[in-house]
């Protein structure tokens, strides 16, 4: 019985030692040598995500075994849409030779009912994100509006591109929730939407990426030019830990979940995914590089200069992210889409 029980173990610890060898064999297998990665930037040259998508193209390789060759492909068009739809279809490579950064609003238009949809974010491969892109709502520093609570007391303008545009559905949202008293007044362009708050002709912008805005316009966050009201997201965003988060001013429990959902995409930021059907083994090689990158210190000091907002999120924790979203119940949905940006 002795030895009977020896053979046993003998032949357990073989098996076990097989399957952490084949497990070695599988991570080892993954090699990029002699291979071109293609970073999909879902925008033109020259925009945010076209920023942060070359930042991180330039030291990726630095972490993938073989250190392949990255080439920026930008593939603008619907908001985005495109690149996202390309990502879930046959046309893209799944060989692990793809990465592709996608606009954060798009992981929500599905629960929209939007037609022209051709994806399913639980069945891409989430690497991970950069950075937050919650928003915010500021007035300028001259101005007597300094608090959320004070917007209840009297009409504030703001400046907004559209009627659809997130400089529109916050302020609108706010009014809904809180009781504020924001006049939305749209036709501005972006970059007017902010002159105007210089130049008086509005008291200020809701719906404002604050990490856009430290990246375009730095000299209101450095030299305190702003009064930032209130932030989306659940949780407060780096250097904004002093300001009020919207979720956590209101008591309903419904109107939480509508916000939540709402948040979600806010808080995933910037986000990288690979296509459905990727071979594990590849996502699971970038997923580490990702993270690795992220802490770099050479890619931090590029980011830095760039002026680039890094608070990263992993892909794991993405997954999780958009499961919730899409468990959330119909009703709730259809509440939380009257609210909904561009």
């Amino acid at each position: 019985m002795a030895q009977a029980g020896r053979v046993v173990r003998a032949l357990l610890i073989g098996v076990a030692a097989g399957i952490v060898t084949m497990g070695a064999a599988s991570a080892q297998g993954v090699s990029y040598e002699g291979k071109t990665l293609r970073m999909i930037i879902p925008s033109g040259a020259g925009g945010g995500y076209d920023s942060y998508s070359r930042v991180l193209a330039a030291h990726l390789a630095n972490h993938l075994p073989g250190k392949p060759t990255v080439v920026n492909q930008n593939m603008p068009g619907a908001s985005g849409m495109i690149g996202a739809n390309w990502a879930a279809s046959d046309a893209a490579p799944k060989d692990g030779t793809v990465i592709v950064a996608t606009y954060n609003a798009l992981l929500l238009e599905p629960l929209w009912g939007n037609p022209q949809v051709k994806y399913d974010p639980r069945k891409f491969e989430w690497i991970g994100s950069i950075g937050k892109q919650q928003q915010i709502c500021v007035t300028w520093h001259t101005n007597p509006i300094k608090t959320i609570e004070q917007a209840k007391s009297r009409e504030i303008i703001v400046s907004s591109t559209g009627a659809t545009g997130n400089s529109s559905t916050m302020p609108k949202m706010l009014n809904a929730m809180l009781g504020t008293k924001f006049k939305v007044v749209t036709g501005y362009t972006t970059s007017e939407s902010r002159l105007a708050v210089e130049r008086g002709e509005s008291e200020g912008v809701c719906g404002l990426s604050y990490s856009t805005l430290k990246a375009s316009n730095p000299d209101w966050i450095i030299n305190k030019r702003i009064n930032v009201l209130v932030q989306t997201g659940t949780k407060a965003q780096q250097g904004l830990e002093d300001v009020p988060l919207l979720i956590n001013l209101v008591s309903d429990a419904d109107t939480k979940k509508v916000l939540s959902l709402l948040a979600f995409q806010d808080d995933l930021g910037r986000p990288y995914l690979m296509p459905p059907g990727t071979p594990k083994e590849y996502v699971a090689a970038m997923r580490k590089a990702f993270d690795e990158t992220l802490k770099d210190p050479a890619f931090l000091a590029d980011a830095e200069r760039s002026r680039l907002e890094v608070d990263p999120i992993s892909g794991a924790e993405m997954e999780k992210m958009i499961k919730t979203a899409f468990e959330t119940p119909k009703p709730l949905i259809e509440r939380a889409s009257q609210f909904k940006g561009e």
